[in-house]
């Protein structure tokens, strides 16, 4: 827990500095956290029936994160060796930090302490991030454990292919895809560069948030396929929260319509993702 202090203090100062609280009507403690919990709950189902509202741009945009996961799935055993053999190279600080961030109760630590310090200080900005992130690390966490589940895939460390798959199977070496920790980091750094109109610094934060997702592919736990899909399922489970977030609170991320654009490229010896701002 000392360890997290640190990183809860940095973004509460980095998100309240210069921002006055926005307060409509006054309310108790008790009644935003009540309000807040109802909305967190429906945001969650808000997030998981967008897709039945999706027109032809969004179902192009899935068709192209479907195509680009199955394409980095072709490569998947060369890519995991790659990355399994340059584990040693890796500072092992972060390699540590890919660990803990992406570890639901260390996750919830953070999440937490950034809403309770915006409920109780009434800062509504820190607390509508607070509600943001834990409702799609909620969303994100459900989904994903759902997801391995049903898809049953093997992890690079069982010793099997990136061709297997056995449904329903308990054991965790069967729990490969997605990947819970890049998803859980992804959603927690794709929410906080959502604080920054800067590209350079929401550039930084992104990068820092694929760590996690990076380092079980170095420890042999994901196929570099699990960890593309999941950050491309962080990206959608936010953006469609943070959409219905704005009926809700007074506070709003999406007045001059900063959205990311994200685009997976290839090209001979090259595989790369290029964000928008």
């Amino acid at each position: 827990m000392k360890s997290i202090l640190p990183l809860i203090l940095t973004l509460v100062m980095t998100i309240s500095w210069g921002q006055d609280p926005i307060i409509k009507a006054p309310k108790t403690t008790w009644q935003m956290f009540t309000y807040d919990a109802g909305t967190m709950f429906t945001s969650i189902g808000y997030a998981y029936t967008r897709p039945l509202h999706w027109k032809g741009q969004q179902w192009q945009t899935m068709g192209a994160v479907a195509g680009g996961t199955g394409f980095l799935y072709l490569f998947d055993d060369q890519t995991s060796k790659f990355f399994r053999d340059g584990k040693d190279n890796v500072p092992s600080f972060i390699r540590d930090y890919g660990e803990f961030i992406g570890n639901p109760e260390n996750n919830y630590s953070v999440t937490a302490g950034v809403y309770f310090t915006g409920l109780f200080t009434k800062n509504e900005k820190l607390r509508r991030t607070g509600v943001l992130l834990i409702s799609s690390a909620s969303a994100t966490g459900l989904l994903q454990q759902i997801m391995k589940s049903l898809a049953g895939r093997a992890r690079p460390i069982s010793g099997q292919s990136k061709d297997t798959f056995d449904p329903f199977n308990a054991s965790r070496n069967y729990h490969s895809f997605p990947s819970g920790h890049a998803m859980m980091a992804f959603t927690n750094a794709y929410v906080i560069g959502k604080q920054f109109k800067n590209p350079w610094v929401k550039a930084g934060i992104y990068t820092v948030g694929l760590v996690p997702g990076i380092s079980r592919v170095w420890d042999g736990q994901h196929w570099l396929s699990d960890v593309a899909f999941s950050v491309a399922m962080s990206v959608f489970t936010v953006e469609a929260i943070d959409r219905y977030l704005d009926s809700k609170y007074a506070e709003k991320y999406n007045d001059q319509n900063k959205l990311v654009s994200w685009n997976l490229t290839f090209a001979p010896g090259q595989i790369g993702v290029i964000a928008r701002f």
